[in-house]
């Protein structure tokens, strides 16, 4: 099996956050994993701004609930996010991980139940601030989750220059 990300939504609340990681999600061809219920109706015109028009680049899977996601990926190496979580991301070292990586943010309200918290306590991370603050908005913390992977992994095959115009764009001008 070869290196890939998985971003899993536990129960999103706000379409404009699930629009802005499935940016990140088609960027970085990472698949998003969508636990239902929603809070708000699940139709493409709601992602299009938020997603940068990139919800039809985007590889998602939307399952009924927290079984129905279980039942259809057998044994995911999950990491979550959460605000109970002891060390930041980068303590994990994922190179040694080979095949694929499970990475779990939670509602907007009150992140990730917690039962699957307690299931998965080694594995739970958060990304550190000032100890005032409660949290990240969730599209931030996602792409900064994803981009420590890909970081480890050495960016697998993402494009680390300019293509469009040219990596020797600023050469030329």
């Amino acid at each position: 099996m070869s290196r890939k990300i998985n971003v899993i939504l536990f129960e999103p609340e706000i379409h404009n956050n699930v629009g802005s990681i499935m940016r990140t999600c088609a960027l970085t061809d990472a698949k998003l994993h969508l636990i239902e219920p929603f809070g708000f109706i699940f139709d493409k015109r709601n992602f299009a701004r938020s997603s940068a028009n990139n919800f039809e680049g985007c590889e998602y899977v939307r399952y009924d609930n927290w079984e129905d996601f279980i039942s259809k990926n057998k044994d995911p190496k999950i990491f979550c996010l959460t605000r109970y979580g002891k060390k930041p991301i980068s303590d994990f070292n994922f190179d040694l991980i080979q095949d694929e990586v499970f990475l779990m943010f939670g509602r907007e309200s009150t992140g990730i139940d917690k039962n699957i918290l307690k299931s998965n306590k080694e594995n739970c991370f958060r990304l550190p601030m000032v100890d005032t603050g409660r949290s990240l908005n969730i599209s931030n913390t996602v792409t900064v989750a994803v981009y420590e992977v890909l970081r480890q992994w050495d960016y697998l095959s993402l494009s680390k220059v300019e293509v469009e115009k040219g990596e020797d764009y600023l050469d030329k001008i």
